[in-house]
C-alpha cells in the first residue's frame, strides 16, 4: 500500500491549499479514504473521510464548511481542498485507509 500526500506549504491565514494523495497497491475504487492531521505537539486527529464512491463525506467540526474532500477513482487519488485556513490548521496531513497512512505533507498557516 502506497499513500503519497503532497500539496502542502506555507500560507497566510485565510488562504487556501489543495492537498493530493496519490495511491497504489490496493483496490482504491472499493475503499473509503480519510485525511488525518498531526498538529505540533498533539495527537493524530481525523479531519475528513469519503466513501468508496464519493457519495458520502464526513468532516471534523473544526473544518466543516471550510474543507472539502473528494476523489477521482480513475486516478486512484484523493484530494483535500482547504479554504479559509487558520493557524490552528497547521500540521502534517496524511491520507489514510484501513489503519494505514503514508508520508505526510506539511501545512503551515501564518497569522
Amino acid at each position: 500500500v502506497q499513500l503519497q500526500a503532497s500539496g502542502g506549504g506555507l500560507v497566510k491565514s485565510g488562504g487556501s491549499l489543495k492537498l493530493t494523495c496519490a495511491t497504489s497497491g490496493f483496490k482504491f475504487g472499493h475503499t473509503a479514504m480519510s485525511w488525518i492531521q498531526r498538529a505540533p505537539g498533539k495527537e493524530l486527529e481525523w479531519v475528513a473521510a469519503i466513501s468508496w464512491n464519493g457519495e458520502t463525506t464526513g468532516y471534523a467540526p473544526s473544518v466543516r464548511g471550510r474543507f472539502t474532500i473528494s476523489r477521482d477513482n480513475s486516478k486512484k487519488t484523493v484530494y483535500l481542498r482547504m479554504n479559509s485556513l487558520k493557524p490552528e490548521d497547521t500540521g502534517l496531513y496524511y491520507c489514510s485507509t484501513s489503519g494505514r497512512r503514508g508520508q505526510g505533507t506539511l501545512v503551515t498557516v501564518s497569522s
